[in-house]
């Protein structure tokens, strides 16, 4: 399907039940909650989705299940992170032929390659298939930063549309436009520095915090592209010590737990990641009630969502 690197696309969790099988129940709940809530593309077997974890059999059910639920109203992204370049390639080639709408692809994982090998990567996969593909730039924690004199020698590769942009430089999205004008489609990665992002021109929001608070992050996405900035900030700053969570290495657990609070999430992670205990589920159990009790009224309101949707479109 055709579609445009724009809007809310959650790095969506793999749900797994209390004896670490894959839970499609809950996944599905979990689904159709952002669904409703509008979000416009769904990003599988990110970090936050344990794709380290998966098995080959467990993310083609994934997918499949995904297809069918959300019967093609958007595009469905599977994420490629491995270290071979010959293995990137296969997996890129066989989500195309499970019937995937794009790829969110990493640089080379576990080995540091340098510019030239990074680039060569890049155009290998792009070449092996006709998906367009979004480029994971995360220096911070897979340790290789993708230049934008990287993103110049990839600019022939028609179906490298798209970079998720998780640098943690706000400044990088207009040295990307500055550069390459709409080239490339920027969508911000990490959840507290989304609205900054944004109103900076990036076209949307990989999520975290999402999983667990759809509505009101699809809310925030709608009143920054309508310019409605006052209650834009108002949302932002309910917004942000609950965004602070996607910044932690064990931001999984904490987001699981997020998710189990709101109702359509379970906490269950797959080893080695083991579910919170003791006082530090506590302290982050207690922020997440807090910001729950104090989230203002007005931002339930799912007519207010969709007429803020609207604006947009028309």
């Amino acid at each position: 399907m055709k579609f445009e690197w724009k809007g809310v696309f959650p790095a969506i969790t793999t749900q797994f039940t209390a004896d670490d099988q894959l839970d499609i129940q809950m996944f599905g709940k979990n689904l159709s909650a952002q669904l409703e809530a509008g979000i416009h593309g769904v990003i599988l077997g990110g970090t936050l989705g344990e794709s380290s974890t998966l098995s080959r059999e467990e993310k083609e059910m994934l997918i499949r299940f995904t297809k069918e639920k959300v019967a093609g109203r958007i595009p469905v992204i599977l994420n490629i992170a491995e270290g071979a370049t010959k293995a990137a390639v296969e997996e890129a080639q066989w989500a195309e032929q499970l019937g995937v709408d794009g790829l969110m692809l990493l640089p080379p994982m576990r080995y540091k390659a340098n510019d030239r090998e990074t680039v060569v990567f890049f155009r290998a996969v792009a070449h092996a298939v006709q998906l367009p593909i979004m480029i994971y730039n995360n220096p911070v924690d897979y340790r290789i930063m993708v230049t934008t004199d990287m993103f110049e020698q990839l600019a022939d590769c028609e179906n490298i549309q798209a970079v998720k942009d998780s640098t943690r430089d706000v400044s990088n999205v207009t040295r990307m436009i500055n550069q390459f004008g709409n080239r490339y489609r920027i969508l911000c990665g990490v959840d507290t520095i989304a609205m900054e992002s944004m109103l900076m021109g990036a076209s949307g929001w990989v999520g975290g915090l999402v999983n667990a608070f759809p509505r009101e992050t699809v809310l925030l996405y709608h009143l920054v592209q309508s310019r409605q900035i006052d209650k834009a900030l108002e949302v932002h700053r309910w917004f942000l010590p609950l965004l602070e969570l996607d910044l932690s290495p064990k931001l999984v657990q904490y987001i699981k737990l997020a998710a189990s609070v709101t109702g359509i999430g379970a906490e269950h992670v797959r080893p080695p990641r083991l579910p919170l205990i003791g006082g530090e589920r506590q302290q982050i159990l207690s922020l997440i009630q807090k910001a729950v009790a104090a989230e203002p009224g007005w931002m339930h309101d799912l007519q207010l969502l969709h007429e803020t949707a609207a604006t947009i479109r028309s």
